[in-house]
């Protein structure tokens, strides 16, 4: 087993990180920039190393000062967490060429699916159902793109191949605005991604997200976990999770995940990782997938009982999986509510000083998060700062421990999107299931 490891990140997911690592007795660094210096994880870690100032290129996205990190305390691994460098190719390579274990997957898978025509090409060779498209960058042949428009059938999305987050895409509803939005597009990914590559795609209209969450070690073994609805979201950004998917029978579980699985093998894929899918009609079309570990792992942790940090550290140290498929037992649902310090209505973030925090409790109640009393929110990363989980023995009883926990839960001095949360679940719709990815932009008048 690794014996130290330097963990890469800030917040709820470092602590999640570090608790899994106490409970193996591995040893943690925790590196930080200047303005984390009280974070949870960085007072309870064995080491720490100040990376560099608040702005994050200057520290959490700063390669060299991790990996000087890692060396100066001799550890012997790195653990991304998720955002920052966690899906850069680039930082998998160099820790590993540094003579160290980056705790994900192989270089190479990273790269293959960060490109999202090379992810649909892997994914249909594998069997995995997509979505209907120009299987291929498009080229500057527009009197066959526009053909092509045609046979797809409008409306259609162009997307920059390098995209992600809700960047770099456009739809188009008519033949005469095809050739523009193609040119936008691809300006508009040079301009952020340095990759002017783009692709087109069948736009569904009233779509569901439903993800399947794998791992995999790397002696040929993978398995699924069941899938999650991430369908909850504003402009791009998931809000609420959910895991079994509402209305996803056992026969569609075992057809997509079986193909998930079948996928990651071809690929040469190891550590945790997301297959996302749109779902309509009945059916499930590939979009992308994310080769890390997934802001809404604890759902799917709460459902199955195993330890998804936990495994993928035993991966990292070139362990088996300690379980088959058909170990795999689904029990209850699970719901998972993002907790992000912004104003719930008009969503501005919303740093500052928590006088007062005080955490909801009772059966089947979990939370992640790295706030406590005095803590001071930095202005300067992501507005989330925690996530609160609930687990029932089916989804009523799921949503039922939500409300209570919703009611329950105390964080002053700053605004939160808890009041947000708390509307949601009053909604008839929410509470039946299954509500397409445009429904809260629209219950909310954003679009």
């Amino acid at each position: 087993m690794l014996d130290k490891i330097v963990i890469a990140n800030r917040g709820e997911i470092a602590l999640r990180i570090l608790r899994a690592c106490r409970e193996m007795g591995i040893k943690t660094v925790a590196v930080h920039s200047t303005a984390d210096n009280n974070l949870k994880h960085v007072l309870l870690a064995d080491e720490t190393v100040c990376i560099g100032p608040p702005n994050s290129t200057d520290s959490y996205l700063n390669m060299p000062a991790i990996i000087s990190a890692a060396e100066v305390t001799d550890a012997v691994a790195v653990h991304p967490g998720y955002g920052f460098l966690s899906e850069n190719a680039d930082f998998a390579e160099r820790v590993e060429s540094s003579g160290f274990t980056f705790i994900g997957p192989p270089a190479s898978a990273i790269r293959l699916m960060g490109d999202k025509v090379s992810a649909i090409q892997s994914m249909k060779a594998a069997g995995v159902p997509c979505v209907p498209g120009s299987d291929g960058p498009l080229g500057d042949d527009f009197d066959e793109i526009i053909k092509m428009g045609r046979e797809i059938g409008y409306p259609i999305i162009i997307k920059a191949s390098a995209g992600g987050g809700g960047r770099g895409m456009r739809v188009v509803h008519a033949e005469a605005s095809l050739t523009a939005a193609i040119t936008v597009t691809k300006a508009e990914a040079r301009a952020a991604f340095g990759n002017d590559t783009v692709y087109m795609e069948k736009f569904l209209e009233r779509p569901r997200h439903v993800e399947f969450q794998i791992i995999a070690d790397s002696h040929g073994n993978a398995v699924h976990l069941g899938e999650r609805d991430c369908s909850m979201q504003r402009r791009h950004q998931k809000v609420i999770e959910e895991a079994p998917a509402p209305g996803i029978t056992e026969e569609q579980r075992e057809r997509i995940g079986a193909r998930c699985v079948k996928a990651c093998q071809e690929i040469g894929y190891h550590s945790v990782g997301t297959f996302e899918f749109l779902y309509q009609d009945d059916e499930f079309y590939f979009i992308e997938m994310n080769t890390r570990l997934q802001v809404e792992h604890p759902v799917t942790e709460m459902i199955t009982g195993i330890d998804l940090v936990r495994e993928q550290l035993c991966v990292a140290a070139g362990e088996e999986l300690s379980f088959k498929q058909e170990d795999i037992e689904i029990r209850g649902h699970a719901i998972e509510c993002r907790i992000n310090a912004e104003d719930p209505k008009t969503f501005m973030p919303s740093p500052g000083l928590i006088n007062l925090f005080h955490a909801p409790g009772g059966p089947g109640v979990r939370i992640d998060t790295h706030i406590y009393n005095g803590y001071k929110v930095p202005p300067y990363y992501d507005s989330m700062i925690g996530k609160l989980i609930t687990h029932g023995q089916d989804r009523d009883a799921a949503i039922a421990r939500m409300k209570n926990a919703l009611t329950e839960i105390v964080i002053e001095g700053i605004r939160t999107n808890v009041p947000l949360h708390q509307e949601i679940f009053q909604h008839a719709a929410f509470q039946q299931g299954g509500t397409d990815i445009h429904y809260l932009e629209k219950r909310l008048g954003l679009v």
